[in-house]
């Protein structure tokens, strides 16, 4: 099985991009395909079309068309880490700054779940996150 994981990326340099701060603001997003032996396939950047970055919807809405098996942030916010974890997808927390390190590490099993959004990291723009509670 192929697995598609998807990270947050502020250039388009394929496996030597630079990992984005924040997952929603995030300039590109890098998908790498990886085999069943974990050898890349295909390495493709999309442009973030979210809201936060002029388009429409949330990123994390547009992400899942892609399939990802799972992705790999710094951090992201409580609302598109509740979106992936419902639809089975696996967010994991980076841990060094280029996509080539972060799918090795990927590999390796080295990564932690990310278990929270940062809430507390953009307070500016995530306070509308509040008023959606149940």
């Amino acid at each position: 099985m192929t697995e598609r994981v998807v990270i947050p990326t502020e250039d388009q340099q394929g496996l030597n991009a630079r990992l984005a701060e924040h997952f929603g603001r995030a300039p590109y997003y890098t998908i790498v395909e990886l085999d069943d032996g974990g050898a890349v396939l295909n390495v493709k950047t999309v442009p973030n079309v979210g809201e936060h970055a002029g388009g429409a919807g949330y990123s994390h809405d547009n992400i899942l068309t892609y399939k990802p098996t799972a992705l790999i942030v710094y951090g992201m916010g409580p609302r598109g880490l509740m979106t992936f974890q419902s639809a089975g997808v696996a967010v994991l927390k980076a841990n060094a700054d280029t996509v080539n390190e972060v799918i090795a590490a990927y590999k390796n099993d080295e990564l932690p779940e990310l278990t929270e959004g940062c809430e507390h990291a953009h307070h500016h723009a995530e306070h509308h996150e509040h008023l959606h509670h149940h």
